[in-house]
């Protein structure tokens, strides 16, 4: 399990967490709602080790891990899908997933477990990553952190910009992670789609979390989306 407990931490002398607490679950995904500059990225670059936390502890199965630098975070479990995909875009599909194995000295069996998950990365296994479509690209990102097989997956937005049925995929693939017992924190602000995965909500307001409901007490007219998201 993953705990931040009191996390303060910013951009230099802007502050933009301030005493944030959260729990992400074994087998559960944790989403995260909040308006635009409510803390929501700041919170997974924190987790990261991108955004050094000022205050508070960021722990995984009772480890710290906010003091470690953020090289060293991947390789303590904990794989993250930035906003934007942030992929190696001059290299091929196969070089971004062997890029993600070799974080963790993962290999073959966990390549085509992942490349299972994705088997339209499988056809383009030699394709410039540039060149995939926009969710083929996400895809991409998710699989290259999945190679790490962490035990905690940061997703910041995965659907943002993409047709319905790459956002379906994407569904199915966070749902799937549950089985596995993958710990998802999730960063979305599509009400149907946090509904449809979530096992809790958490509502950011001012860099804290204001919130946090198990997501069968909310509905898409929940009062909390019109507080807190604005939606």
């Amino acid at each position: 399990m993953l705990v931040l407990s009191g996390v303060d931490g910013g951009y230099g002398h802007v502050q933009v967490l301030r005493g944030l607490s959260l729990e992400a679950r074994a087998g559960e995904v944790t989403c995260v709602m909040g308006r635009n500059g409510a803390g929501k990225t700041t919170l997974l670059r924190a987790i990261m080790g991108q955004v050094r936390a000022t205050a508070g502890s960021i722990t995984l199965d009772g480890q710290a891990v906010h003091d470690l630098p953020a090289h060293e975070v991947p390789r303590a479990g904990i794989g993250y899908v930035p906003q934007g995909r942030r992929l190696f875009g001059p290299m091929t599909v196969a070089e971004n997933i062997e890029v993600g194995l070799m974080t963790r000295g993962k290999g073959a069996a966990t390549r085509e477990h992942v490349l299972a998950l994705f088997p339209r990365l499988r056809e383009r296994l030699g394709q410039v990553s540039s060149t995939l479509s926009g969710g083929e690209q996400q895809m991409l990102a998710i699989a290259r952190a999945l190679c790490l097989e962490p035990k905690v997956l940061l997703l910041d937005e995965p659907t943002e910009g993409l047709q319905p049925s790459m956002i379906a995929l994407i569904r199915e693939t966070v749902t799937a992670l549950k089985a596995t017992g993958v710990a998802t924190i999730l960063v979305e602000q599509r009400v149907d789609a946090v509904l449809s995965v979530a096992d809790r909500v958490a509502f950011v307001v001012g860099g804290t979390v204001a919130e946090t409901l198990p997501a069968e007490e909310l509905t898409a007219d929940a009062p909390q989306f019109r507080q807190y998201v604005g939606v």
